[in-house]
C-alpha cells in the first residue's frame, strides 16, 4: 500500500510539472520526436526499405512468450509467415540488440545471421523464390528495456498492483517493437493477422489484441493466454497486458465492447467507461464504422497513461474526466470527458486503420486523432464548443519546426503535428465552407484507406479533390514550414488592401474576416488585393475560430501583428 500510495503522488507530482511544460513549450501526448540532421546509420537501417526488407511481406506474426515479472524477462519464439515479393537471399528483420538470439529456423534447419545495431540479418542456403510464401521461426530471450516514462519512452513497465499483484505493460511507438520482439519493424507492412500466446504465472491474466482463444495450464507454474487477431495491425500495436484483472462486456450495435480492468476498480470503471456508448455513436456517424468489428473492441487499464494498442486500447487515466483531471486546451471544454478514452480510441480510425507508411508522415496518425477529440465534442455540445476546444489547443502548438519529419530514417516530425494538425484539418473543412461535403468526405477518406498504410501525398490529394480550392499550398504551407502564414492587411483611405505572406511561393488561401459584425470571405493571394469599405483596420477581425493564421496590420506609420 505504502508503495501504491509514493507511486500516486509522484504522479501527481508528474501531472502538474507536465500541464506546465505543455503550456510553456508544445503537446507531444504520446511520443516525443522532432527533425534532426545527426542521423546515423541504425537510423538508416530501421527507417528505409532496401530489398533485404521490400522484398518481402510479412502475412502473419505468431508469437509465443513466457514472461517472468520476477525476473523482468520474456522468452519464446515468433514464427514469422510472409510472402516473397522478389529473390530473397538475405531477410533484414529487428531485435534491438540486448535481446539474445538463440537460434533461427527455417525448415527444421537452423540459419545463420549477423547482427548490426537493432538489425539481424537472415542468410538463406539458396535466395527464396519470387511469388512463394515461406515462414521461419525466430527463438529469443532476454530482459527488454525498461521504459523510464511509458507512453513517452518506449519499453515494458513493471509495476504491481494497490494488492501487491504484478502488473505489466508495455508502450513502444517510435522506439519500436522490436525492443521486444522480432519483426519488419516498418509502418509500411503491417502483418494480416497475428496470434499472441502469453505464458504468465498462475493467478494472473494476460489480456492481448483481438479476440481470446482460451487459456493453458502448463503445470509449472506458468497459464498460457491465447489471443488472435484477424486484421492487419501495426508492429507497435502488438501487445501484452499483464495483471489480476476482472472482466465485463457491453455491446455498441453489433460491435463487442470489452474492458479489463483492477478489481478494485470495477465500480469506477463501469461507470466511467459507459462514455464509450456516446463516442462509438459519435464516431460510427461521422467517420463510419469501428474498423475491427471482428477482433472488437477493449479498453484495458494499464499502468502506465495509455496507448492506442488495436482492439486492446491502453487506459491509465485513473477513472478521471479530461487529461488526468487537467484540460489541454485551457477552456473547460477539455473536463467533460475523458480524454484518453476518445483520444486512444479514435486512433483506431486514423493511425491503426489508417496508417503513414513513414514515420514522418506520423501527423496522418495524430492529427487526425487529435481532430476527433473535437469531433466528440461537437456531437455532445455543439460546433462552437468544438471550434473553441481546437483553439485552446493552440497553446500547446510551437510553431518551431515542420510537421513532416525526414523520410527514410525513422525520424518523426514535431510534436505540433497533433493540434497543429488537427487545427489544418478544421480549417480545412472552413475552406470547403459546406459541411456536408465535408463530413462526406471525411468519411469517404476513412473508408477508401481502410486498412491501408498511405502517404501524405495520398492524403493531400484527397483533401484535394473534393473542393475547387487548391488545397495544395494550404497544405504545404502548414506541413513542411514551420510558421503560420500571415494575413497582411494595409489601411488605405476608404479601403484596405490585402495579401499573404508565406514560405510557400504564391501561396493562396481564403480567409473569413468580420467586418462590422459581418463574415465575409477573402480570396487571398500573394499579391495585394483591394477591399471597397469605409471602417478602419481595427474593425477588420479574423474568424479565429476557422482559421489559424497570424495577422499583420499595416498602417502609414507602422505595423501591428495579431
Amino acid at each position: 500500500m505504502l508503495n501504491y500510495l509514493l507511486s500516486m503522488q509522484n504522479k501527481l507530482l508528474f501531472v502538474g510539472l507536465l500541464v506546465s511544460l505543455l503550456l510553456s513549450m508544445n503537446l507531444e501526448a504520446q511520443v516525443v520526436g522532432s527533425n534532426h540532421t545527426n542521423y546515423t546509420e541504425a537510423d538508416t537501417l530501421r527507417g528505409s526499405l532496401r530489398p533485404e526488407r521490400s522484398n518481402y511481406d510479412v502475412t502473419k506474426y505468431h508469437l509465443d512468450l513466457k514472461v517472468n515479472p520476477e525476473a523482468r524477462s520474456i522468452a519464446g519464439s515468433n514464427a514469422i509467415h510472409f510472402k516473397v515479393l522478389g529473390s530473397l537471399p538475405v531477410m533484414q528483420l529487428d531485435l534491438f540488440e540486448n535481446m539474445q538470439i538463440d537460434s533461427i529456423v527455417h525448415q527444421n534447419a537452423n540459419l545463420e545471421y549477423t547482427r548490426k545495431y537493432n538489425a539481424v540479418f537472415v542468410n538463406f542456403e539458396e535466395a527464396l523464390k519470387e511469388k512463394t510464401s515461406d515462414s521461419i521461426k525466430f527463438y529469443y530471450h532476454g530482459n527488454p528495456i525498461v521504459a523510464k516514462n511509458a507512453p513517452w519512452d518506449g519499453g515494458f513497465v513493471w509495476d504491481t498492483d494497490e494488492d501487491g499483484n504484478p502488473w505489466v505493460g508495455v508502450a513502444v511507438q517510435g522506439t519500436g517493437a522490436s525492443l521486444w520482439y522480432p519483426n519488419k519493424d516498418h509502418q509500411s507492412d503491417e502483418p494480416d493477422a497475428a496470434q499472441i500466446d502469453i505464458a504468465v504465472p498462475n493467478g494472473l491474466m494476460n489480456v492481448s489484441n483481438g479476440r481470446f482463444l482460451g487459456k493453458e495450464e502448463l503445470k509449472d507454474g506458468y497459464t498460457k493466454w491465447k489471443w488472435a487477431v484477424k486484421s492487419p495491425i501495426n508492429n507497435y500495436n502488438i501487445m501484452i497486458n499483464i495483471g489480476n484483472y476482472t472482466h465485463f462486456s457491453d455491446k455498441f450495435k453489433d460491435l463487442d465492447l470489452d474492458y479489463y480492468v483492477l478489481p478494485y476498480n470495477l465500480d469506477k470503471a463501469k461507470e466511467q467507461f459507459e462514455e464509450v456508448q456516446d463516442m462509438m455513436a459519435c464516431f460510427y456517424e461521422k467517420m463510419g464504422p469501428y474498423p475491427f468489428e471482428e477482433d472488437g473492441f477493449k479498453l484495458v487499464e494499464t499502468p502506465y497513461l495509455g496507448m492506442e494498442h488495436q482492439s486492446a486500447v491502453a487506459y491509465g487515466n485513473e477513472y478521471m474526466k479530461g487529461y488526468l483531471g487537467n484540460d489541454l486546451s485551457g477552456t473547460g471544454i477539455g473536463l467533460l470527458w475523458d480524454y484518453i478514452i476518445i483520444h486512444e480510441s479514435g486512433h483506431e480510425w486514423y493511425g491503426n486503420s489508417i496508417t503513414a507508411k513513414d514515420i514522418a508522415d506520423m501527423w496522418i496518425q495524430e492529427g487526425f486523432t487529435s481532430y476527433t477529440e473535437s469531433i466528440y465534442v461537437e456531437c455532445r455540445w455543439g460546433k462552437e464548443k468544438a471550434q473553441e476546444y481546437l483553439k485552446g489547443t493552440r497553446r500547446g502548438i510551437s510553431n518551431n519546426n515542420t510537421i513532416i519529419g525526414d523520410y527514410g530514417i525513422n525520424s518523426e516530425g514535431s510534436g505540433d503535428m497533433y493540434f497543429k494538425g488537427a487545427n489544418l484539418l478544421n480549417m480545412i473543412r472552413s475552406i470547403y465552407d459546406d459541411d456536408e461535403l465535408w463530413w462526406n468526405t471525411l468519411r469517404d477518406y476513412t473508408s477508401t484507406y481502410r486498412h491501408k498504410t498511405i502517404t501524405t501525398e495520398d492524403t493531400e490529394a484527397f483533401f484535394d479533390k473534393a473542393t475547387t480550392v487548391d488545397l495544395k499550398p494550404v497544405f504545404d504551407q502548414y506541413l513542411r514550414h514551420s510558421a503560420l502564414p500571415i494575413l497582411q492587411l494595409k489601411q488605405g483611405d476608404d479601403h484596405f488592401q490585402y495579401r499573404w505572406k508565406a514560405d510557400v511561393i504564391n501561396f493562396s488561401m481564403p480567409v473569413d474576416v468580420f467586418i462590422d459584425e459581418e463574415e465575409i470571405r477573402l480570396d487571398a493571394t500573394s499579391d495585394w488585393q483591394r477591399f471597397e469599405t469605409g471602417e478602419e483596420l481595427d474593425e477588420v477581425i479574423l474568424n479565429d475560430l476557422d482559421f489559424y493564421v497570424r495577422v499583420e496590420k499595416i498602417r502609414n506609420c507602422c505595423f501591428g501583428v495579431n
